[in-house]
Formats: structure tokens, C-alpha cells, sequence
């Protein structure tokens, strides 16, 4: 969601620092943009709709290049439409407090008119501006920055992070505060500095605090940052040591992070797994708590929670689980099993999945698990996030920061992890044996360089040309079977995000039940078809696509489906429990060229963000 950064430095320049951090947090979709920096006895704003480089635009006059303290922010719209007004930062009538905000204010309707009545004037649609007038008015009290807030979000019931600066105060100083979206805080040499991601503070320090949900915490130089929660309570939050390379954050030599991602993969694969096999005793180890065989064999049920592509990845956690651990899993989208009732008990494990550690849906899911009586793990891709401070066992997947919103490398990386877990169940409950487990650990050493075969040049060329012949075509239908069947959802979401075109994941053999009544020439049908159990039923829907006209790409392994396609993709043959991690690669790159063929933006899809911070 928003993008949130803020900066005290020794040196002038600040608005840089402001820019050069949001740039970085691009990846979490925004449709405005604006800083607020203290320069010559003001606040001084400067803030536009659409994207950063009309902001920086609107900065080249350096008017505001002496500015040593500043915060930034890039919307994504909740409360009023895209526009120069509802662009943060905002502030309170008499310009003495500025204020970002990444989140939802549930009872800014009632704050407002109680704001209105007492004679404030809004300039703005969003809820933003509310917590700016009432920050504002306790400044006027007399309150430094720091109780003002606090006092201010004792009367706030919702979502957020924010962080805001004020004239009134001796030396400057910042204050942020958090409760659900991500926020954290460093002190580096040249300065003190807040961010909604690391990314945005790995260039300044590698030691980062981060805040917990109810902390405030103040910013100035030559002091660590306070913490306090609401109330003023002192609490500490030890820093933490972030060892992602800054230069991971950046394309290199490709044209977009999604592709630079996806040609990431092999070596995620390596980082997420290669350390944890222990081919000696054909297992996996995981070092760290909550993984050794008392705790797994006290399972009897795993529910996985998750959102969107990480959902994908829980259905195939779901074949890898119940095949090789042979234990019942079921899985749910987040944002439907927080309010439906469930069932859990104590030999339950509540098995969350996100990327950034942040999606508000899965958190909320995970807490109901917990306060249910399961046990919860998390696989989660960012240390020190909200996810994996909660949960009481964590796989962090090594991927590394993923810019593009599309998620490709954190997708494989998850898979990977839940393979592994698979492994480490069925091992610890007795189900796999010393040679089976030997096997399954090798299959994955083995898996790298076929990876690497797929994104060689002769591979994506063959990509290319299916995204070009079929760029014109009215639909797509996904199909695949047992645990390709995620890939083929998984497929069709990343061509609907980046290509925005009809996609349609779907069982191959439940396209008979609906589906096949759309097949025509103008319908490609991308089906992804492995050697193994279930090839033949692939190729029998394959036949009754063809049968009906529509046009067939194959994604896969199988020959014999491969020789009945208008299009493939040959892709080497591994364990069939392993095939997604492969399957996948081809569809990324099919979604990839799509959207570069028609020449949209694709690291920053239109409507999308990259952590769903709000529901």
C-alpha cells in the first residue's frame, strides 16, 4: 500500500534522501505523491497526483534543497479519487504540523464533522487530514509533537502508520507511530530515518528497528529513536541486523524487475533451501524452534491461510503436506476464513503465507487461528515483519526484496519452503522413509540448472513468440490437473495482472462443467501438462479443446501432449512433486512479454499494490 519515508539528516538535501526512498517503495503502487520539509522557520509541501516524476517536477526549482528534515509518502487511494489535494502530506489549518498516513481512519467520519463543527475548514476528501487537524489542535495546546500524537490516536479507531513533523518543536525532531502497516526506524551516521519497508533504509544503516502495532516513536539526531506505545509506556525494540545488498534493489542490466526476478529464481531456489538438506539423513533442517519431531508428529490438520498468488502456493503446500506427510490440510483464502467460524484445535497448525509479512488479511487470519488454540507457522519472506514476530515458527524464504508487483521469485520461493516442510513432516511423523527422504532431497539439489535451462535465451525465445502470436486473442483458459492446478491459476492471475486480459484459471477436467462453452479460435488455452499419474487425463481435455477449435499451448513435459499442441513450451522433467517450480517459469515469461508487447507498465500495474495493508 502507501509508501511512507521521513528524514533528519546532518547535511542539507533532505528532499533527495525523500525522493531516493520513494523510489523505492514504487513497487508498492501509489497514484500520488508529496513531501513536507521544514525550511526557513515553515513547512513547506509540495505534493501531486500520478506518478513520482511529476513530484520531482515540481522540485527542480530547489527551492527546498536546504531542508535538513522532511517526511514522503506515495498514495494509494482508500478516501477520495487521485488528485493534487488528496495527495499526502497534509496539515492542519495553520501550517504548523504535516502528517502521512498509510492505512484507514474507520471513524474519521465522526472526528470530522466533530472537527467541522468546532469551525476547522477540510481541504481534502481523505481520512488523512482528520489526524492532521487533531495532531495540529494539541499542538496549539501546548503539546510537544510526540503527545500530540499519542493523545490524538487514543481517539482513533482503525488501520495505520503515520508519521508527521512540527514547527513547534525544539531542534527537529519526527514522530511516527504504528498500528497494522509496517514501520521502521534507524539511526545511522549521517542521520535518523523512518520507512514502511527496509528497502528505503539499507542504503543509510543495516541495523533497523521495527515497530510493533500500538509503538510511537520519536526521531532526532544523536539519540536512538524512543519508543513508547500509546499510553507512554517505554518499551524497547532491540535492532535488527538486515543483510539484504542495496543493490538487490535495483534492475541491473534488465528492462523491468519482474523480468530481473524471474531470471532470480535458481539462485532463490539455492538461498531458501540448499543450506536446510541434509542428505545423510534424507531430511531438512530448518535451525530454528518449533520444527523437530515432537512438535510435527503432535499435528493432525494443517490450515493454510493465505492471499492471492501466496494462496497458490498454499494449494500446492496442500498436495506436497498431504502426499509426502499424508496430513489432512486445508486451505482458505484469509479474507474469508477470519469470518467464517472455523473449526480449530490444539494439533492444528495454522500455516500463513505472504510475502512481505504485512497483508492484513492473513494477519488477522492467523491471530483467529491462534486465539482458537492452533499452533501457527508462518512462511514469510521478509524478516522482523509483523508475520513472523507473531508466529510461533517461521521459514523465511531467502528471497530477497521483490520490487515488481507481480510476485514471480517469492512465488517459487514459497513453494520451495513448503516443500521442504513436507519433507520435514513426513520424516518426523515416520511416513517417509530414509531412502524416500534421500530421494526427495536430492530431486531438489537436482532442480537448479534446470531452471536456469528455461530462462536461456533459446527457451524465452520460444516464450516470445507465443506472446506475440496470440497478444491479439480475446481470452486465455489455464488448465492444469493435481498439483499443476495451482500453476494454472497462478498463470492466469499474473496475466491478468500485468496483461490486463480475461484470464481464467481451471481444473482440466472440470472445463467440461462450464468452461468449454467458451472455446473458440479466438480462445488460447494454455495447458500445463507434466509426465506423470494424471497425463493422460490431461490430454484427453487437451483433445476436447481441440475438438471445439480453440487454439492449445502447452506448458510442460509431456511429448505426447506436446505433439497435439498449436504451441509448447518443453520443459525438463523432474519429480512430479517439483513440476510447478518449473511449469511456473514459462507462464511468468508468457505474462511478461504480454504486457511488453502491448507496452504497459509492468512493475507497477494499474489498481495493484504490492502489500495490502487494509482490507
Amino acid at each position: 500500500m502507501c509508501g511512507i519515508v521521513g528524514a533528519i539528516q546532518r547535511d542539507a538535501g533532505v528532499v533527495q534522501t525523500l525522493l531516493e526512498g520513494l523510489r523505492l517503495l514504487e513497487y508498492r503502487g501509489y497514484d500520488s505523491a508529496g513531501v513536507a520539509v521544514l525550511d526557513a522557520g515553515a513547512i513547506a509541501i509540495r505534493r501531486k497526483a500520478g506518478r513520482l516524476e511529476r513530484l520531482e517536477l515540481a522540485l527542480t526549482d530547489g527551492a527546498l534543497s536546504a531542508a535538513r528534515a522532511g517526511i514522503g509518502h506515495t498514495r494509494w487511494a482508500t478516501h477520495g479519487p487521485p488528485s493534487d489535494e488528496n495527495a499526502h502530506p497534509h496539515t492542519d489549518a495553520e501550517g504548523r504540523v504535516a502528517l502521512v498516513h498509510n492505512g484507514i481512519v474507520e471513524n474519521w467520519a465522526e472526528l470530522r464533522a466533530e472537527l467541522e463543527a468546532s469551525g476547522v475548514r477540510f481541504a481534502s476528501d481523505t481520512d488523512t487530514e482528520v489526524l492532521a487537524h487533531l495532531v495540529g489542535r494539541e499542538v496549539a495546546r501546548g503539546s510537544s509533537l510526540f503527545d500530540a500524537v499519542r493523545a490524538s490516536l487514543a481517539r482513533v479507531r482503525g488501520y495505520y502508520a503515520i508519521a508527521a513533523l512540527s514547527l513547534e518543536e525544539q531542534g527537529a525532531r519526527l514522530v511516527c507511530a504504528r498500528s497494522g502497516p509496517p514501520l521502521a526506524v534507524a539511526a545511522g551516521p549521517d542521520g535518523v530515518y523512518l520507512a514502511s519497508d527496509v528497502l528505503a533504509l539499507i542504503a543509510h544503516t543495516r541495523d533497523v528497528v521495527f515497530l510493533e502495532d500500538g509503538d510511537v516513536a520519536e526521531l532526532e539526531l544523536g539519540r536512538a529513536p524512543r519508543v513508547t506505545r500509546i499510553d507512554g509506556t517505554p518499551v524497547e525494540r532491540p535492532a535488527r541486523r538486515v543483510e539484504w545488498d542495496p543493490e538487490a534493489a535495483g534492475k541491473g542490466s534488465f528492462p523491468h524487475f519482474m523480468l530481473k526476478e524471474i531470471h532470480e529464481q535458481p539462485d532463490v531456489l539455492a538461498r531458501t533451501a540448499f543450506d536446510r538438506l541434509r542428505l545423510e539423513s534424507g531430511d531438512v533442517d530448518f535451525g530454528v524452534p518449533g520444527f523437530s519431531d515432537a512438535e510435527l508428529r503432535a499435528i493432525d490438520r494443517v490450515q493454510v491461510v493465505a492471499c492471492g498468488t501466496a494462496l497458490h502456493a498454499g494449494w500446492i503446500a496442500r498436495y506436497l503436506i498431504e502426499g509426502l506427510a499424508r496430513v489432512p490440510v486445508d486451505v482458505d483464502y484469509a479474507s474469508e476464513f477470519r469470518y467464517r467460524e472455523p473449526v480449530l484445535s490444539a494439533s492444528t497448525l495454522a500455516l500463513a503465507i505472504s510475502q512481505s509479512g504485512e497483508t492484513a488479511d492473513t494477519l488477522a487470519a492467523l491471530r483467529l487461528a491462534r486465539s482458537l488454540g492452533a499452533r501457527t507457522t508462518a512462511i514469510c519472506n521478509v524478516l522482523g515483519s509483523t508475520l513472523v514476530r507473531e508466529a510461533q515458527a517461521t521459514i523465511l524464504t531467502q528471497a530477497g526484496p521483490e520490487i515488481g508487483v507481480a510476485s514471480t521469485k517469492a512465488f517459487v520461493a514459497q513453494c520451495v519452503a513448503a516443500y521442504l516442510f513436507a519433507v520435514r513432516l513426513g520424516r518426523a511423523r515416520g511416513v517417509l522413509s530414509l531412502q524416500q527422504g534421500r530421494e526427495l532431497v536430492s530431486d531438489l539439489r537436482l532442480l537448479r540448472p534446470q531452471m536456469e535451462s528455461l530462462l536461456g535465451e533459446r527457451a524465452v525465445s520460444e516464450v516470445r513468440a507465443i506472446a506475440r502470436q496470440n497478444q491479439s486473442q480475446r481470452g486465455f483458459l489455464f488448465l492444469g490437473r493435481g498439483i499443476n492446478y495451482p500453476i494454472a491459476l497462478e498463470g492466469a492471475l499474473k496475466l491478468k495482472e500485468i496483461s490486463y486480459v480475461h484470464a481464467e484459471g481451471y481444473p482440466a477436467g472440470e472445463m467440461k462443467h462450464g468452461p468449454i462453452a467458451l472455446i473458440d479460435p479466438e480462445m488460447s488455452i494454455l495447458v500445463v501438462a507434466s509426465r506423470g499419474p494424471l497425463a493422460e487425463k490431461v490430454r484427453s481435455n487437451l483433445e476436447q479443446v481441440r475438438a471445439r477449435g480453440g487454439h492449445v499451448i502447452v506448458i510442460g513435459s509431456d511429448e505426447e501432449s506436446i505433439a497435439k499442441s498449436d504451441e509448447h513450451v518443453r520443459v525438463p522433467v523432474c519429480s512430479e512433486w517439483l513440476s510447478p517450480i518449473l511449469n511456473v517459469i514459462p507462464l511468468q515469461l508468457v505474462a511478461y512479454h504480454m504486457a511488453d508487447l502491448k507496452g504497459l507498465d509492468i512493475d507497477k500495474p494499474r489498481n495493484l499494490a504490492k502489500s495490502v495493508t487494509v482490507e
